[in-house]
């Protein structure tokens, strides 16, 4: 079984599985303010935008996304979406690897629902050169076994290319295969906002770009992103789940929490957003 090892460990969250759950423990009492308890799933919540920062800046407002989820229930599947920061790999890439591996343990891809999102969507393809060194899609997984446990199966896809059409075409293809398939599925959109900016203008930005997602207008908020030059790292990734959410009509959205580093290190001259946001039927 070709199992894909953690590259952040360490670095973005603690390393050691007890150190590990501490962490998430008290992101989640930060947090939402209690540990998330799943039951059976309910097909309401279709998924989250979630922060991939550092667990000590972001892991609390990530916590908010992960809580929303486990009130939806306990999926088959979780597809996960982010950007490819160091551009190697194919443009829009699947993972290889049989499993991925993080100090909790092993989550197992869904390599059947991985097959047919490539078959049908005509823009992602297999590479595991595109997650090699990358972090956005690694940093969301122990957030899903202390949520799931791991029984849960994963499809990572990563985004070098994040235009609206691409993103569009993911999105169409997602939802016609979680729909035709029948997997009780969640979506996941691995994404900071507005990079090392002064925090006032930080918000700003980012607050007319939230406010575009939570309109489910992919389009407005493509036209934030370069209008404002808001420098979100995750942009096809929202924008594909925000196509899901509108092919799975009637839906909605709602902000669960934004912050920025700053609300933890004190220093606002220059900040990262973070954001969870959640996607419902309904």
């Amino acid at each position: 079984m070709k199992v894909r090892r953690p590259v952040v460990a360490g670095l973005f969250y603690e390393s050691g599985r007890e150190r590990l759950l501490k962490q998430l423990d008290e992101a989640f009492l930060k947090g939402p303010g209690g540990k998330p308890r799943a039951p059976s799933y309910t097909g309401k919540v279709i998924g989250i935008v979630a922060p991939h920062a550092g667990y000590v800046y972001s892991g609390y407002v990530a916590a908010y996304g992960y809580f929303e989820l486990a009130n939806g229930g306990i999926p088959e599947t979780v597809v996960l979406l982010g950007p490819n920061h160091h551009g190697i790999g194919l443009p829009v890439a699947i993972s290889e690897a049989d499993a991925w591996e993080t100090p909790l343990g092993v989550l197992e891809v869904d390599k059947e629902l991985a097959k047919r999102l490539v078959e049908w969507s005509g823009v992602v393809a297999f590479d595991e050169g595109a997650h090699k060194y990358e972090h956005s899609l690694e940093v969301q997984l122990p957030f899903l076994q202390y949520t799931f446990g791991e029984g849960v199966k994963i499809v990572p896809i990563s985004m070098y290319l994040q235009n609206l059409e691409v993103s569009r075409r993911l999105g169409h293809s997602i939802s016609r295969v979680l729909t035709e398939m029948g997997v009780k599925a969640y979506v996941i959109a691995s994404s900071d906002f507005t990079h090392y900016e002064e925090a006032s203008r930080a918000v700003e930005k980012d607050k007319a770009a939230i406010d575009a997602i939570l309109r489910l207008d992919d389009g407005g908020f493509y036209d934030v992103v370069i209008e404002k030059d808001v420098s979100a790292c995750g942009i096809g990734a929202i924008m594909t789940l925000v196509t899901v959410a509108r092919d799975l009509t009637p839906s909605s959205s709602k902000l669960l929490k934004y912050a920025n580093s700053g609300d933890v290190t004190g220093d606002y001259s220059s900040v990262v957003g973070y954001a969870s946001i959640a996607f419902y039927r309904g």
